[in-house]
């Protein structure tokens, strides 16, 4: 397979290095992701300024963007389109609410609406020790997403427990489940006595039930979550209308 991949933890991020090495033993992998931790960037795109690729070893460059930014660039690097889009391995979960704001994700939705395959792969663990278990379940999976479904818009967001291979208990397809509101902002003073802010931490399990990917990961199962772009509430399509209508003649 032709393999572009990338990530939002940057390209010296040990899960990248650990899934790129696996890869190349058996696929041609082009490897392009940020020149720094770039987490929580979310779709966002570099528009005030140029990008800079820089060639960092065989096949691996590094940009001074964001996740999907690097999309964008390395596809310019293949002279035969690839065959699939893969982001990650991230450190840390991307689970129910945390795919409106990862990096990971976003780089697999690019590559999705730039007309690729993508998966989206993250470790339960902001500090996993298992990364190969990752490896090994993406080595299972990447030769059976020739015969996914409507491949042209597979987006697979991938989360894994950080436990030993033996220790997985199987992969289950699941929903996104939801978070608690995030944590309020921290306020606080730098050492000139300035006000200084940091976001607060992400909320904790709300909907984490059976079916969702909160439960499977939380049981030992690796999550596979097929999710896309299309951000239509369409069980309140009906009730917009009659909204609507309603306003509108009551302003009669």
């Amino acid at each position: 397979m032709n393999i572009l991949l990338s990530n939002d933890d940057g390209f010296q991020a040990p899960g990248l290095t650990a899934l790129r090495q696996a890869l190349c033993t058996q696929h041609h992998v082009i490897t392009v992701a940020p020149d720094r931790d770039r987490s929580g960037a979310s779709n966002s795109l570099t528009l005030d300024r140029p990008l800079r690729m820089r060639c960092e070893s065989e096949q691996v460059y590094s940009v001074n963007g964001t996740p999907t930014d690097c999309v964008h660039l390395g596809l310019g690097l293949y002279d035969t389109a690839p065959d699939i889009v893969i982001s990650g391995i991230n450190s840390g979960p991307n689970l129910g609410d945390d795919v409106l704001y990862s990096g990971t994700v976003a780089a697999a939705m690019e590559g999705r609406q730039l007309g690729y395959p993508s998966l989206a792969i993250s470790m339960n663990s902001h500090q996993p020790d298992h990364l190969q278990t990752a490896v090994r379940a993406i080595l299972h999976l990447l030769p059976l997403t020739q015969y996914y479904p409507d491949r042209s818009h597979m987006i697979l967001n991938i989360n894994i427990p950080n436990l030993l291979w033996e220790q997985i208990q199987g992969f289950k397809v699941t929903r996104l489940g939801q978070r608690h509101k995030s944590e309020p902002a921290i306020r606080s003073r730098d050492p000139r006595g300035k006000e200084i802010f940091w976001i607060g931490g992400v909320g904790g399990p709300a909907d984490a039930g059976e079916g969702t990917d909160f439960h499977a990961v939380n049981q030992g199962y690796i999550s596979i979550t097929p999710i896309h772009s299309d951000l239509t509430r369409y069980q309140a399509m009906a009730s917009t209308q009659e909204w609507l209508q309603g306003t509108l003649h009551a302003d009669t």
